[in-house]
């Protein structure tokens, strides 16, 4: 009997390709992320398994504006930088940002692959500020322009 769309047993989530992404504003954080939530049809959800070999970041440094986003570390060890900040993370912990949040990223500073579930809300828009790299990210559906801090434009409200 095969299994629902709806369900991902465990021997389907170890066949799937994962997806080797590096970050477009820091080529060296690469990540391998097999999209659980986009495999069984979630549109609204985005669900990921995610791999971050030694040495590597999950993400450049970054907090989201308008989405939300957590981790939860199902093996291995690093650090989570938060607000400039750093934190040992190993298996069983969880971390959570909300929008308009701190800025963090994740890095693994251990021997061995850092695997974690990542959850957070596909917004057809968003803003990710990078303070790193003093750039701001616009989102809108898979259209995405950088901006640099300095040439953000504030409008007075009438």
């Amino acid at each position: 009997m095969s299994s629902p769309t709806e369900l991902l047993k465990a021997t389907d989530i170890a066949e799937m390709k994962g997806q080797s992404k590096a970050h477009l504003l820091n080529p060296e954080a690469i990540r391998v992320s097999k999209s659980l939530g986009g495999a069984t049809g979630l549109t609204n959800l985005g669900f990921h398994m995610m791999t971050v070999m030694p040495g590597r970041e999950y993400s450049e440094y970054h907090r989201h504006l308008y989405e939300e986003q957590c981790f939860y570390i199902l093996s291995g060890s690093g650090e989570a930088i938060i607000d400039e900040k750093q934190y040992a993370i190993a298996s069983g912990d969880f971390l959570g940002f909300p929008k308009k949040g701190v800025a963090h990223t994740i890095l693994n500073s251990g021997d061995e692959p850092l695997v974690m579930l990542s959850a957070r809300v596909n917004l057809e828009q968003d803003v990710c500020d990078y303070p790193r790299k003093k750039k701001r990210l616009y989102m809108n559906g898979a259209e995405e322009a950088i901006v640099d801090f300095q040439d953000i434009r504030f409008e007075a409200s009438l």
